[in-house]
């Protein structure tokens, strides 16, 4: 049954009763989690070792909390495994990364790229054991009818960032990757036509060499203003 879009029918008010954890408690949590999410980096080599399918469900199930405007759950996420999609995925990306860095991207963003130390070879595309490919729907199609969806890019980005979160805390790590134009993504993978590509994300365990930058986050007085 196809969902119906939010002005179809109103929703009925539920009480909203949340446990509420001790002023102590919360400063616990919070604490471990900020630590925890200190040593969250973006991996670009991954081991081949499976993951279990159930942690990558669970992750993509909070994602899926997310908010979104007007409740419209904009987002489709793609889980891919089979071997031959995801080959056809690396080659179609490193032909449009090909191009990017042949001067598509221009010289300005190449500048900021140099020293992560990236370029046009993606073999995370085939070497992790996941990926998983956020879509978002600008529209909800009814039949031939279409109806649009609002602050789209809003309401996933915000899933992506709750997906990343889950991902890190169960220890996997992931890497979000966004050639441009991703396009193919849409014809390998037969996506309808109101989803356009937003991300692709491999998912896996940190290759046993894998090394990232030495970067240095900026520091909290840096990001947050009191007012």
């Amino acid at each position: 049954m196809a969902w119906a879009p939010i002005h179809d029918f109103p929703y009925t008010p539920v009480p909203y009763r949340p446990e509420r954890i001790s002023a102590d408690e919360a400063l616990r949590t919070a604490a471990s989690m900020r630590e925890k999410m200190q040593t969250r980096r973006t991996v670009r080599a991954f081991s081949s070792d499976s993951v279990p399918e159930q942690v990558i469900i669970d992750a993509i199930a909070i994602a899926a909390t997310a908010p979104s405007g007007a409740h419209q759950q904009p987002w489709t996420f793609v889980v891919v495994t089979d071997p031959e999609v995801r080959a056809r995925i690396r080659e179609a990306a490193e032909e449009e990364e090909r191009i990017s860095y042949d001067g598509r991207l221009g010289d300005e963003w190449l500048s900021a790229l140099r020293p992560l130390g990236t370029d046009e070879h993606k073999p995370h595309l085939t070497d992790a054991p996941y990926l998983i490919v956020v879509f978002e729907q600008r529209y909800f199609l009814d039949g031939d009818k279409q109806h649009k969806h609002y602050y789209v890019d809003e309401s996933v980005g915000i899933a992506v960032g709750m997906l990343l979160t889950a991902l890190h805390l169960s220890g996997l790590a992931a890497l979000t990757h966004t050639p441009s134009p991703m396009r193919f993504l849409s014809e390998v993978l037969n996506r309808p036509r109101n989803e356009k590509a937003f991300a692709v994300i491999p998912v896996g365990y940190p290759a046993e060499d894998a090394v990232v930058p030495d970067l240095v986050r900026k520091d909290l007085d840096q990001v947050m203003v009191r007012v």
